[in-house]
């Protein structure tokens, strides 16, 4: 079976962060650093080149296939900020609308700035997000090491 690409690093959040090349995605992505520290109480870890996430959990599907994957994070791309797991929360599709300008895909929620969208909206969106990832989604196993968060297309969670 097809390990995950993306899979936790040893770089540094911090490196990562401060690399990034324009000054309005890299302040967003501090504010996004500190906000998912605060609310999920775990440090960010880079998974793969681009994606910071935060907790983690094991999934297993009905297939068969299972894995690691971060709770909730987040990648400052060039044309936007993606954020991984936020729109598995029950309360999800209320919150979507309050939530201001954005896009969703399969397992992602895009954000072109935070100064887009309400905070506290996205704040409960974090909160509901890796609560529901964590207690619902989670399969725990003596395997679980430490996890990369969803990317569409390869083989992880969608």
């Amino acid at each position: 079976m097809a390990e995950n690409k993306t899979q936790p690093t040893g770089m540094s959040v911090d490196e990562f962060l401060s690399a990034v090349e324009h000054p309005g995605r890299r302040a967003d992505g501090l504010e996004l650093r500190r906000m998912m520290q605060e609310i999920t109480g775990k440090e960010g870890v880079m998974w793969g080149p681009t994606i910071v996430g935060f907790g983690s959990y094991h999934y297993k599907y009905e297939s068969g296939r299972e894995g690691d994957s971060a709770a909730v994070g987040f990648s400052p791309r060039k044309a936007n900020l993606a954020l991984y797991g936020l729109t598995y929360g029950p309360d999800a599709d209320r919150l979507l609308p309050e939530l201001g300008k954005h896009k969703t895909g399969a397992a992602c929620l895009y954000i072109n700035r935070l100064d887009d969208v309400d905070r506290e909206v996205l704040a409960e969106m974090i909160r509901t997000g890796y609560q529901h990832v964590m207690s619902e989604l989670h399969t725990p196993t003596s395997k679980a090491k430490g996890p990369p968060p969803p990317e569409t297309g390869d083989g992880g969670p969608s």
